[in-house]
């Protein structure tokens, strides 16, 4: 192919740039519109269904719209895929949402997220997939990871869970128990046996891409073995990172032992010194994650980290039974939310998400 004349090149330039574009206007466009499509279809056999006395009307009607259908439009609206569209309309029964949803989210992201059971779950990856731009594989990895249960926000009462997805749905905004997790999968860094915390420090920096895609997105990389001087003594913070949602700095100590109360003294100071020295005008105070090998939560609790803008979580260097991790995860989110009812614990934050 003959190439065009170098004078002509900032031309074409643009002009690939224009026909890029719209195509994936096109392409967004249309999924958004077949997604609509198989909203209005299972919203329309929902309510003909709704409106029908007799116990097996639902399953005749389903097959049989299912048939013509295929007869005149193809195997798209076989009866498995009228089924999931009949469930899609019963799990998201609000239209303004669905179309908000299908400008990021294409079917296959919604096929992923309906067989899910409880609708703040169905919910939350909803709302994080239009967030964060996942892609159906990220969005199956995370559901996979048990995500929504490692999310710290999930351990507070449903109703401020709910809040908080609506704030989110209005203006995106996230706060710091959305984004942190516990525990964080960390089995792909391949670490050795008997490793030491700079091996762990070391792993994570050979592998930063794949650290921050379990971080979740936000995050960008700043600085290793961070100085903190104070007085006539020098500190290291092991990692320092900012989050461009939460618009602050993220400190980020390893810790192979067990969680200690001592690290929140050496978190604290870490976090006033960049506070004091680091701050960029427009930014929120800075916070701070202790990423332990374990972690007492009666501890945790009793020293009100949350107050002092300090996360606290293990990380799991092996890959967990995943059956196991979430029924141990259902456990601790149950044990969270009884202790708030009780009045035990104090909620992370109030249901609006603005800090305090």
């Amino acid at each position: 192919m003959k190439l065009p004349p170098a004078e002509f090149m900032p031309l074409v330039s643009e002009l690939r740039g224009l026909i890029e574009q719209a195509r994936r206007h096109v392409a967004q466009t249309a999924n958004s519109t077949v997604t609509m499509l198989y909203w209005q279809v299972g919203l329309c056999i929902r309510r003909e269904v709704l409106n029908e006395t007799r116990a097996d009307y639902g399953e005749r009607i389903v097959a049989t719209v299912s048939r013509q259908l295929v007869t005149e439009y193809g195997k798209g609206f076989a009866e498995k895929s009228v089924r999931r569209m009949v469930q899609f309309a019963e799990a998201f029964p609000e239209e303004p949402i669905v179309a908000t949803l299908s400008q990021h989210l294409s079917w296959s992201h919604f096929v992923e997220i309906l067989p899910l059971k409880k609708p703040l779950e169905r919910d939350f990856y909803a709302e994080m997939c239009r967030i964060e731009r996942w892609s159906v594989r990220t969005l199956r990895e995370r559901i996979g990871s048990q995500l929504y249960l490692r999310t710290a926000r999930t351990k507070q009462p449903e109703a401020l869970v709910d809040a908080e997805l609506v704030k989110l749905r209005a203006g995106g905004q996230m706060t710091p128990d959305m984004v942190f997790r516990d525990p964080y999968m960390l089995d792909f860094l391949g670490l050795p046996d008997g490793y030491s915390e700079r091996d762990l420090e070391a792993a994570i920096l050979r592998d930063m891409e794949r650290f921050l895609l379990e971080m979740g997105a936000g995050f960008a990389f700043v600085a290793r073995q961070k100085r903190i001087s104070v007085g006539g003594d020098d500190f290291y913070l092991d990692l320092l990172f900012y989050h461009r949602h939460l618009r602050r700095l993220v400190a980020v100590e390893l810790k192979l032992e067990k969680f200690q109360p001592a690290h929140k003294g050496q978190m604290e100071l870490y976090l006033r010194w960049l506070d004091k020295y680091d701050r960029a005008a427009g930014e929120e105070s800075p916070i701070g994650l202790i990423l332990c090998a374990q972690a007492d939560t009666e501890q945790v609790e009793l020293l009100d980290l949350g107050s002092a803008n300090i996360r606290v979580a293990e990380y799991l260097d092996k890959i967990p039974d995943m059956k196991l991790l979430r029924e141990q995860l259902h456990r601790s989110v149950q044990r969270a939310r009884e202790q708030v009812a009780l009045g035990a614990l104090p909620p992370v934050s109030e249901p609006d998400g603005e800090e305090q």
